[in-house]
């Protein structure tokens, strides 16, 4: 009998511990990476592999976290820089700015106009850490025994480690303006992302803007008022706008004057001759004897 012939090649031997075989995919993507040293942005995963935001708005937020500060980054300077058109580029700006990428804040400057600043945030500013409160030393007037006065700021959101009674919001005198401030109040996400109120939110509150909207102010300055300089983070959206709404309440408009009383003109029964008078009649020389 004669002896077994090999037909085949042996088998390639397994790989040792901690050789590259053991690492390196058989199929996907394989990464070949060079250490940058210059000229780089720093992108973290959140915004990479985002799982709401399209490839669009990836790729547009990574393009804007690389330009220098003050890059102009509007719809139509992005649309002269890239293919897709001004209105891809202003829905993908809209998914950013909702997902907390970018921001947009109106700041007044020293001459009393307003601009509209855009903040790119490398990470989402509602994930951002809260920055520490800077202390506050009392002024030299107050005693030493006494306790500072509360700065009531309008503009800042109240320490969110402290739970203060609710601001009792003003009470309108016309309950049917309830419903426009409910829309107005549900609306303010559409403005500022941040403010996205509950339902229970919105019925607390409607009643301070419903007082606003009874003091004839009109929908788009409250809106201003309570979107205008929002603090970052804004951790209690709630209570921020109710003590906006206290604290900035108009005072009511002051009565209007009543028109002067205009005598009418009359015609002489006589003469024909015009003249002032409250009804018709004589001139006061067809009056006299």
């Amino acid at each position: 009998m004669t002896a077994q012939q090999a037909i085949a090649p042996p088998c390639a031997p397994p790989g040792s511990p901690g050789s590259p075989r053991d690492v390196t995919p058989t199929s996907g993507v394989i990464h070949v990476n060079s250490r940058h040293t210059s000229g780089f942005t720093v992108i973290g995963n959140h915004l990479a592999q985002h799982g709401d935001l399209s490839l669009l708005a990836i790729g547009l937020a990574v393009h804007i976290q690389s330009l220098p500060e003050g890059a102009k980054i509007g719809v139509k300077v992005l649309a002269a820089r890239f293919p897709e058109s001004e209105m891809r580029i202003a829905a993908a700006l809209r998914e950013l700015e909702a997902a907390g990428y970018l921001r947009r804040i109106r700041v007044r400057l020293r001459d009393g106009r307003v601009r509209t600043r855009t903040e790119s945030h490398n990470r989402p500013y509602a994930m951002a850490p809260t920055p520490p409160v800077p202390y506050e030393a009392p002024r030299a007037t107050t005693p030493p025994s006494a306790s500072p006065p509360p700065l009531g700021n309008p503009r800042t959101e109240p320490k969110p480690g402290a739970a203060p009674a609710p601001t009792p919001l003003p009470q309108p005198r016309t309950p049917a303006l309830h419903r426009t401030a409910a829309l107005l109040l549900a609306d303010l996400r559409r403005h500022a992302p941040v403010l996205t109120l509950s339902e229970a939110d919105v019925a607390a509150l409607a009643p301070g803007v419903a007082a606003w909207l009874e003091r004839d102010v009109h929908p788009d300055a409250i809106r201003r008022a309570l979107t205008t300089d929002l603090p970052a983070p804004l951790a209690h959206p709630a209570r921020l706008l109710r003590h906006r709404i206290t604290a900035l309440l108009p005072p009511p408009l002051p009565a209007q004057a009543a028109p002067p009383t205009v005598i009418p003109l009359q015609n002489c029964d006589d003469c024909n001759r015009a003249f002032r008078a409250p009804e018709p009649g004589q001139c006061r020389d067809c009056r006299r004897p």
